[in-house]
């Protein structure tokens, strides 16, 4: 067998699988047609409320400051596990973690870290 047709088996059975399971579960799934679940909001639920919602950006800030320390750890400890015996790569791994380190000062100093703003900002941005 060809390397090309091994490439073309991969691709019919990774496209075939999912069609198929699409497939079969429009056949098995129980159908309770209404006219409230072809709306484009809440699935049949009626809307309720305002659509302008204020949302606290400092949730995704931390959400990204954990992703950014979360491949940090990731690519930190196969790094020194596997060139522990090599001492030239203990400087770019020390370069790396006070990069690491200096963000995080960086955010910690303007305000990224605290999850609600503390008064005196909210309130000098009232008063101009």
């Amino acid at each position: 067998m060809s390397d090309w047709t091994a490439f073309a088996a991969m691709l019919v059975v990774a496209g075939g699988i999912p069609v198929s399971l699409v497939a079969l579960s429009r056949l098995l799934r129980p159908s309770v047609p209404e006219t409230q679940k072809s709306k484009t909001y809440e699935s049949g639920e009626q809307p309720t409320g305002d659509t302008d919602l204020r949302f606290n950006i400092q949730y995704y800030l931390l959400a990204l400051m954990f992703l950014v320390f979360d491949v940090e750890t990731v690519l930190i400890i196969p790094w020194t596990v596997t060139l522990a015996d090599r001492p030239e790569t203990f400087l770019p791994a020390f370069v790396f973690i006070l990069l690491l380190l200096i963000g995080v000062g960086w955010a910690w100093r303007n305000g990224g870290i605290e999850w609600i703003k503390p008064h005196r900002v909210t309130e000098a941005r009232a008063t101009e």
